[in-house]
């Protein structure tokens, strides 16, 4: 019962102290979360990065990896990927409108 108790405390301390229980700790991270820290990596943009940092690291890879300067369409495809899942991670996107709806 001793040990129980002592297992039970030792949880509690960790969900106050790490914010998780301990089992949270042995999953393993989501498929959302790899796949944005994957773009993250590949465009070499830090986790804190705005719009402007994403489109810059973006062009900067599409002159390596575009077809037209020799790299490959699934290089190209993965560029764009990353691009739009960071773009879509920002807390804001920007709405973009057509010049339709501009007033004159």
């Amino acid at each position: 019962m001793k040990y129980v108790l002592l297992i039970v405390v030792a949880c509690v301390f960790c969900r106050w102290a790490l914010g998780k229980w301990p089992w949270e700790f042995l999953r393993s991270p989501s498929t959302r979360s790899q796949a944005t820290f994957r773009a993250r990596k590949l465009l070499g943009v830090e986790a804190g990065a705005d719009r402007d940092e994403i489109i810059l690291a973006h062009r900067r890879l599409t002159t390596l990896v575009h077809p037209d300067k020799g790299g490959t369409t699934a290089a190209m495809q993965e560029a764009n990927a990353a691009r739009d899942l960071l773009l879509a991670e920002l807390p804001n996107p920007p709405v973009i409108s057509s010049d339709d709806d501009l007033p004159r």
